[in-house]
């Protein structure tokens, strides 16, 4: 009876050690295997098989239902662990990897494990864990590609970039043969954009940017973002260096279409530095970065929109451009800046009736440095915004003492950078400066260029609408240079139509820049626009412009572009002391 009893309780704790061990089975929130390695049956309990999506019933007990669901590029690993293991070759089992899920998708998991073994030291059972990782795994992968992409474009960034550039650079040294290139990209003129149309529009055109350049690339090439409006390219296994020029001009290519972004037609230009793979053993990834940014910034000195391949002697130009940079931003403070004034003069009567003022450096090293050469360092600095606001605070001064020598029915035209166009302060910086000088608005008048009233056509028409509100007068300078659109420029309240010099140089000669000067005259008249033709320089050329009804001219046939005394003194000479042109 005593030996009944006994076997009874040892029954019934064995029952509720069985029990309690199923309860555990089933509660755990792992799943759990028992590999049987005699028979090669494995038993996967209901939580391993509810990771994968599949019900109890779904999944056998053969060792395939593991290892044919793992991912292709983790097998090897985990047979590997698992074999190294049941040879005695490792303490335990302990493997990360993919998994098949029932819906197609591939989640993450983490196998764990230990073997039972005879007396023999050979293992005869396996038993272990698999943990559901998915979210801890997607969440590390997300923290390592943010910390090597562009959050905003998604792109490699700068860490990421470097990375590759320095295996390239070492691949070089294995492989002399193997060419590779860094180009540098800047936007031109991004931060008027940003600041007039703000940063939502700005981010918006920074990814529409990136999948563009994105298109023009291979699969292997690394396109990333610096930061800000900078990007770079690294083009590896290029066949020739000519390959480099062939992708920024595909570049340039491809960015020339506007981008259509919350009703705004923008066009963004780029500049690009190209640094080629040279023979230079010690040649460090921040060297050939430091050589596309050269390259780049002699590209946006020359005049934007354009591409340069480094060299040498661009360390010497990036470093007289710094020095230039310096000595403009003390220029107006120290007077040297100046305006000189060039006549405008009416076909009809040969009257001058008014002028166009220039802005001069005269550097107290270098002598005179021409606008050509600072203007659009200016632009690429933001002074040219204080450098804007003198020229017309010094324009206007100028006409208000040409009027008290009698002289009062004077135009003064002033040409406008995109910068000043675009920023936020330019209308009132325009009220503020004719009320300072007391000049009637109707006389000034604004010289944009038609591919800034194209670069952003909406903003251009409220902008040009409220100009013109105000009284000034608005003309299209270097026109027939640009794209503009009829249909845009008709809608556009201006004045005046200014061809350019590129056409009125040969007009005499070239029946074409003839045939295009008549066009415009005559679409300027039909449009009820004046017509002002710029670098007239002989007698011929005024001829035909008479012939032609253009309306006004400006060049060295009338005068070179001088000061102000000297522009009075001209209105002596031309009209007389006290007559007032019509």
């Amino acid at each position: 009876i005593r030996y009944a009893i006994e076997r009874k309780k040892s029954l019934d704790a064995l029952l509720e050690s069985e029990e309690r061990y199923a309860l555990a089975v089933r509660g755990a929130n792992d799943g759990l295997w028992d590999w049987n390695l005699k028979t090669d049956e494995i038993y996967f309990s209901p939580r391993w098989k509810s990771i994968l999506g599949y019900l109890e019933e779904e999944i056998g007990n053969k060792p395939e239902e593991w290892l044919g669901r793992i991912h292709e590029d983790d097998a090897h690993q985990v047979k590997t662990a698992i074999a190294a293991h049941i040879e005695g070759k490792s303490a335990d089992l302990e493997v990360k990897h993919r998994m098949l899920h029932k819906d197609g998708s591939w989640c993450w998991v983490l196998s764990r494990g230990m073997a039972i073994r005879d007396s023999n030291n050979i293992a005869y059972r396996m038993a272990g864990s698999q943990a559901d990782i998915t979210d801890r795994e997607l969440a590390l992968e997300k923290l390592k590609h943010d910390a090597l992409h562009d959050t905003l474009t998604g792109l490699p960034n700068r860490a990421l970039f470097m990375d590759r550039l320095n295996h390239a650079i070492k691949y070089t040294k294995r492989s002399p043969n193997y060419l590779y290139a860094v180009l540098f990209i800047d936007l031109d003129r991004f931060k008027v954009i940003n600041d007039s149309l703000g940063h939502m529009i700005g981010d918006k055109l920074l990814i529409n940017i990136a999948r563009k350049m994105e298109s023009c690339l291979r699969p292997e090439d690394t396109l990333a973002r610096l930061g800000g409006d900078e990007f770079t390219i690294l083009l590896e296994d290029i066949k020739d260096t000519k390959d480099a020029s062939i992708v920024a001009e595909r570049i340039h290519k491809t960015l020339a279409q506007p981008f259509s972004l919350d009703g705004h037609e923008i066009v963004c230009n780029v500049s690009i530095g190209i640094a080629l793979k040279d023979n230079d053993d010690n040649k460090r990834p921040e060297d050939m970065l430091i050589h596309a940014d050269m390259a780049m910034y002699r590209a946006k000195m020359l005049g934007r929109g354009r591409y340069e391949v480094f060299n040498k002697t661009m360390r010497t130009f990036t470093f007289d451009i710094l020095t230039l940079e310096q000595d403009l931003r003390r220029a107006l403070q120290n007077n040297e800046m100046f305006l000189q004034y060039q006549p405008l003069i009416s076909l009809q009567d040969g009257a001058i009736i008014g002028a166009e003022a220039l802005i001069r450096w005269q550097h107290p090293r270098q002598g005179a440095i021409q606008p050509l050469d600072f203007i659009s360092l200016a632009e690429e600095t933001g002074l040219i915004v204080n450098i804007g606001e003198w020229v017309l605070q010094t324009a206007c001064s100028q006409m208000k003492t040409w009027e008290q020598a009698g002289y009062a029915n004077l135009a003064m035209a002033v040409n406008v950078s995109a910068i000043q166009f675009q920023h936020k302060d330019f209308i009132s910086q325009i009220k503020a400066v004719l009320q300072n000088t007391k000049m009637a608005a109707r006389k000034l008048v604004l010289e944009i260029t038609e591919s800034i009233a194209m670069k952003n056509i909406s903003f251009s028409l409220e902008l040009l609408s409220e100009l013109r509100a105000m009284g000034l007068s608005i003309a299209i300078d270097d026109f027939g240079t640009g794209y503009s659109s009829l249909s845009y420029l008709k809608r556009f309240p201006i004045n005046t139509l200014k061809i350019d010099r590129s056409f009125i140089n040969d007009v005499t000669r070239n029946s074409d820049d003839a045939a295009i000067t008549n066009a415009i005259i005559a679409m300027s008249h039909n449009l009820k626009l004046r017509v002002i033709a710029e670098g007239v320089e002989t007698p011929d050329q005024l001829a035909f412009l008479k012939a032609q009804h253009c309306d006004e001219a400006q060049g060295y046939l009338f005068s070179r572009p001088i000061s102000g005394e000297d522009f009075l003194a001209l209105l002596h000479e031309k009209m007389g002391p006290s007559k007032k042109p019509v």
